[in-house]
């Protein structure tokens, strides 16, 4: 990137970290979006961001199609755009927001993946907690279907954020905002079993002492990507297929709102800010619903 254009996605990579506290992980997915846009403006000459327009703008969404780009990629990386060019007119570098008539590209609507209550069973059932590992593990397991906590917030959790008289964790989640999720007591207990005989082994192996709840078998604490693999190891063991650890936190909420529970409980319990993000659980439940009825019913 060139100096100038460079100096200016610095800034605003470092307004994502000290004022909107993002996490390290959005911060490097913006950086990288950015960066591509800002390849493409030096390949067209464009060396002020007051040059650039919304033409300049619709040329670069053309160029991603061409490069064969999926549409949710797209998505995203307009999305980076827009967001930057916001903090560009917020602070003055341009005159007219070039990106606020700039459309997204129409995306298929995905539905989550959710599991069945049984296959949760049998994923919860699998790791070996005769080890201190497998009682990490399982513990990993029951806290992300028994909270709905994103993977994030499990690897970030510290022993202080867990209140067991309350049967309560402490959980900071996206740009810094702190909620509390409740755990029943079956995940209690197996959170009990693995900070009193898995932990304390765990460490052991360690260099230096750390306060995160869930540690690696050297001692140090468990990276996002780790519990990734955790999850869809088991996955793979016992169900046959990949999912991930966002797969529990679906189904944690569609479970819930299945078993009666309010939307706006759910949207609590989830951290969305707001309720338009917890209704696609509405609709996959009645696709779930569907899908059970069409597999239950003899006339089906």
């Amino acid at each position: 990137m060139s100096g100038k254009l460079s100096s200016t996605v610095d800034n605003f990579l470092e307004q994502l970290r000290v004022v909107r506290k993002a996490s390290e992980h959005t911060i490097r997915a913006y950086a990288r979006d950015l960066s591509d846009f800002v390849a493409f403006l030096e390949a067209e000459g464009v060396t002020e961001w007051k040059q650039v327009t919304t033409l300049t703008l619709r040329q670069y969404l053309n160029w991603l199609f061409a490069q064969g780009y999926e549409r949710r990629s797209i998505a995203r990386k307009l999305s980076s755009v827009r967001s930057f060019f916001r903090f560009l007119a917020r602070m003055g570098h341009i005159p007219v927001n070039p990106a606020l008539d700039l459309r997204q590209p129409r995306l298929p609507q995905k539905l989550p993946v959710v599991l069945e209550v049984s296959e949760v069973e049998q994923l919860l059932a699998s790791p070996k907690t005769s080890k201190p590992r497998g009682l990490r593990d399982r513990a990993i397991l029951e806290l992300l279907y028994a909270t709905g906590l994103r993977v994030s917030e499990v690897a970030n959790l510290r022993i202080s954020d867990v209140d067991f008289e309350e049967k309560l964790v402490k959980v900071k989640g996206k740009g810094g905002k702190e909620r509390f999720a409740l755990l029943h007591d079956e995940a209690l207990s197996w959170l009990e079993r693995y900070l009193t005989e898995g932990r304390p082994v765990l460490l052991r192996r360690g260099k230096q002492l750390t306060d995160f709840v869930f540690v690696s078998q050297k001692g140090t604490p468990l990276t996002v990507r780790q519990i990734h693999r955790i999850v869809d190891g088991y996955a793979r063991k016992v169900l046959g297929r990949r999912i991930s650890p966002h797969a529990l936190r679906h189904s944690f909420a569609t479970h819930l709102l299945e078993g009666g529970a309010d939307l706006r409980v759910i949207q609590e319990l989830l951290g969305h800010s707001s309720l338009a993000a917890t209704q696609i659980y509405t609709r996959l439940s009645r696709t779930h619903l569907k899908r059970i009825y069409e597999k239950a019913h003899p006339r089906s």
